[in-house]
């Protein structure tokens, strides 16, 4: 769907809190979460916490909220477990399910807010609106008797209102990009995927790139689509790219392990006081991609099923790990259903990966240091390299071909890249990520669609050199101190470029989806520019003992 309101600043502290967000809704789940255990048939009731509330309601001296005094006793119930027990309320549930579950009941567009107004950006092929005659550009006046315009609206609102049963009917009323007419269609509702494959492309005549951005119930299958396009064209290695992944199914996470993988070899297992241990393991069937040269690109924010996949990888020595050390996620929850349709995610074992580590960092000093985490990797230098990764657990583990590697405390790459403090600063960020660049790229994408006649993104990519009148453009809408801020921003070289490249890939993904985005992005990759290097000489095989 589109984004919402004009995106802040990034700082150290913002990507922490969205790490913390992503690690809540998305952390590795055992395969039995789809099948959500109702909590009545595990745990008897128990009043204590039913006779203290009711006594607050009957004889307090203020009135109170019932619902809210519920939510902070559970959260004290579970503030000694661990950080990824969690408690999730019956009205963010079924949104935290519809991002595993892979879908959702929709009418199957992408919008952005330009303007106050709602600009349909993208329509699923063949998808509910597509059908129903719904065009990018196309405007939302109405969604039924809803007027979704002006200043108040946002991107959850108009989700809520698109959103609906299967086959139900919504009615909505748009304002054509064709000749600005009103029109009234009916749409009938359907199941919209949620894709977590967001790319899967060629970066050069052998190399393949598929980028996934969390596990859920389609990745696998998406994974594979994406996987036999590459080989078919050519791919004779491949660069999986798990960073900012923050977990998701442990099925699906085995399920890939299984294409790079020969014979049965062990992907991992799991176990806990109350839970016996289950092993995961290749199936022996022959695998899509079990030969060609594998690298995995791993963040700070990859957790979980990320860390099963890359901690298999690099145990069985079967391809190289690079970027910075994963966020450090070895447990396993289920999911309980509550009577009141809310749920609780319990963590009942740990995950080990094939040499026997498990990768967990310690939560010793509660919930709140063990999720500032990130923002000391940040101050003490090891996502900017200004100090070496620190080893947090000196317990030796053995690769298959007796390479040492470490638990307790995420995956260590095998070839570590530092974080970009130039190309990632918050004054940059805030101009790529601004309103104003937004309205000046759809602007002209508008202006100018019926006249972009490419055959492919490679086409695009070395024809299109409008760069220079979008950037003016978009500093022609700024106010005057925005203005001499973004001026001073863009007065450095590198900032300039970096800027520039991010509007041609706008304009690329509007005309390529994310395909055509990754494929103009990549090219300043410093991460995946690091990979294909290490593909291209002796490292990759020096680093695997080969």
């Amino acid at each position: 769907m589109g984004q919402g309101d004009r995106q802040k600043v990034w700082t150290p502290l913002l990507f922490s809190i969205v790490l913390v967000v992503g690690m809540v809704f998305g952390f590795n789940l055992r395969d039995t979460l789809r099948n959500k255990r109702d909590i009545g048939t595990a745990i008897e009731r128990n009043d204590r916490l039913e006779e203290i509330i009711d006594l607050i309601n009957e004889k307090y001296v203020d009135s109170v909220n019932s619902n809210l005094l519920y939510k902070d006793a559970i959260s004290g119930i579970l503030n000694p477990l661990d950080p990824h027990t969690v408690y999730i309320p019956a009205e963010e549930l079924q949104g935290v399910n519809d991002d595993l579950e892979g879908g959702f009941s929709g009418i199957g567009v992408e919008f952005s807010i330009i303007r106050d107004t709602i600009r349909v950006t993208s329509v699923i092929e063949n998808g509910p609106a597509g059908r129903a005659g719904v065009e990018i550009g196309d405007q939302l006046i109405k969604v039924g008797d809803s007027l979704v315009a002006g200043t108040a609206i946002n991107s959850s609102r108009i989700v809520h209102l698109l959103k609906g049963k299967q086959h139900s009917n919504v009615y909505v009323t748009l304002k054509q990009v064709a000749n600005g007419l009103p029109k009234l269609v009916s749409i009938t509702r359907d199941v919209i995927p949620i894709y977590s494959v967001d790319a899967g492309l060629m970066l050069d005549s052998v190399t393949g790139f598929i980028k996934v951005n969390r596990f859920s119930a389609t990745t696998y299958e998406e994974f594979t689509n994406a996987l036999k396009k590459l080989v078919s064209v050519g791919a004779k290695q491949l660069i999986l790219d798990l960073r900012d992944n923050p977990g998701g199914y442990l099925d699906a996470a085995t399920n890939i392990c299984d294409d790079f993988l020969d014979d049965k070899k062990l992907i991992v297992y799991t176990k806990g006081i109350h839970t016996l241990k289950s092993e995961f393991r290749a199936n022996g069937n022959k695998g899509l991609f079990e030969q060609g040269k594998l690298i995995v690109l791993v963040d700070e924010s990859s957790a979980s099923a990320s860390e099963i996949v890359a901690g298999a990888i690099q145990d069985w020595d079967r391809g190289v790990i690079i970027g910075r050390r994963t966020f450090g996620k070895g447990l396993v929850q289920e999911q309980y259903n509550l009577p009141d349709g809310a749920a609780l995610r319990l963590t009942t074992a740990k995950y080990y990966t094939p040499s026997g580590r498990c990768i967990q960092r310690s939560f010793a000093k509660g919930r709140d240091a063990y999720m500032q985490d990130y923002e000391k990797r940040f101050e003490n230098g090891e996502l900017t390299g200004r100090d070496t990764m620190k080893q947090v657990d000196t317990t030796r583990y053995f690769t298959f071909k007796n390479r040492v590697v470490y638990g307790g405390g995420g995956i260590k790459p095998d070839v570590f890249v530092p974080y970009d403090t130039a190309k990632l600063s918050a004054p940059l960020l805030n101009l790529v990520y601004s309103q104003e660049l937004k309205t000046a790229t759809w602007d002209y994408f508008i202006r100018n669609k019926s006249k972009m006649h490419y055959k492919n993104i490679v086409d695009f990519n070395e024809t299109f050199e409008s760069e220079d009148q979008i950037i003016g453009t978009y500093l022609g809408l700024l106010k005057p101190a925005d203005l001499v801020t973004a001026r001073k921003v863009l007065a450095n070289r590198e900032s300039y470029r970096y800027f520039r490249l991010q509007v041609k890939a706008q304009i690329a993904r509007f005309l390529f989806r994310d395909n055509g985005y990754y494929a103009i992005i990549l090219r300043d990759d410093e991460v995946v520019q690091k990979a294909l290097g290490v593909f291209s000489s002796g490292q990759y095989l020096k680093i695997l003992g080969q």
